[in-house]
């Protein structure tokens, strides 16, 4: 267990950070060094997604590089792991242990933040009620790195919800950088990037995502 428990900023300070391209990596052998790269490009808010293959030793590098360029690290699924490893929040979906019953991950997480995946207005009324502080919505368009994420609801679709709630909101599924000014101009706070992010020169197309986003600011 991490020895560093107490967390080196608030709550609040990490939330203002809640805006830009958001990177989701998943579990590879080059995670790092992915990681690495797409924090040089700019990006500053990074979600390591394990699924199955966790590993300790990832999440600790992954933790160090983020500080390092003061960027928010996130972890998917497992917000126990996520006080374990001083991260700056977890993300849980509906099949996550605390989805439903947030208050009592907020109790652990103490100053860290909470995402909930939504997809329906029901959803996203839900979780504006619950002590959370950003919402991820989608899938926005069709996204083959997630099998149960259901329907895409399109531009129209995440506005409308993105529209139903105060939280910041990380636009997710499918996206690339053919779509993220047009997701910008939604109105949501983040748009959620992983498969765009997965391939040779992520750190290149990073920067592109930056500057674009930037480019509406």
């Amino acid at each position: 267990m991490e020895t560093d428990a107490f967390p080196r900023v608030t709550r609040a300070s990490r939330a203002a950070q809640l805006h830009g391209p958001y990177a989701i990596l998943d579990e590879k052998p080059d995670v790092a060094q992915r990681a690495a790269a797409l924090l040089a490009a700019g990006v500053r808010i990074v979600q390591y997604r394990p699924k199955d293959a966790f590993r300790a030793q990832t999440l600790r590098r992954l933790r160090e590089l983020t500080r390092e360029r003061d960027a928010i690290l996130i972890l998917n699924d497992d917000w126990r792991r996520a006080v374990e490893f001083d991260c700056d929040g977890v993300h849980l979906g509906p099949q996550d242990d605390g989805f439903t019953g947030p208050s009592t991950v907020r109790a652990a997480l103490e100053e860290r933040l909470i995402g909930l995946s939504c997809g329906t207005a029901a959803e996203v009324e839900r979780a504006g009620a619950s002590d959370v502080d950003y919402l991820g919505i989608g899938s926005v368009f069709t996204t083959a790195s997630k099998a149960d994420a259901g329907a895409p609801i399109g531009l129209d679709g995440l506005r409308a919800l993105t529209a139903r709630t105060r939280l910041p909101v990380a636009a997710i599924g499918g996206i690339g950088e053919e779509h993220i000014q047009a997701v910008r101009a939604t109105g949501v706070a983040m748009a959620a990037v992983l498969s765009a992010l997965a391939g040779p020169g992520a750190g290149d197309v990073a920067a592109r995502l930056v500057r674009a986003w930037s480019a509406r600011g």
